[in-house]
């Protein structure tokens, strides 16, 4: 939950004209990962849970890609993404 909250506050600093829809679609993503370890919690079984951390960690990966995107187009910096990208490992695991 608090890695939404810090993509939230970060993706609000990108150009209002964001022309390549990276804000809104970081924000997709970084929503998606705790949602699908919540959905894949409620399940029925540990092979269901499973599935979902899967599906969670795709969203990571998915996550990665867009910020290393951000940061190729001056979204952001690399310095700011060194911590973040440390963040999502601990997450992955």
């Amino acid at each position: 939950m608090t890695l939404v909250e810090n993509f939230y506050q970060l993706t609000s600093t990108f150009p209002k004209e964001d022309k390549f829809g990276l804000k809104n679609q970081i924000q997709k993503s970084v929503v998606s990962i705790p949602s699908n370890i919540a959905e894949g919690a409620g399940r029925n079984s540990n092979k269901e849970f499973k599935n979902f951390l899967g599906i969670a960690n795709g969203s990571i990966n998915e996550l990665i890609t867009q910020l290393k995107i951000s940061a190729r187009i001056g979204y952001v910096s690399e310095n700011e993404l060194e911590g973040i990208f440390g963040h999502l490992t601990e997450i992955k695991k």
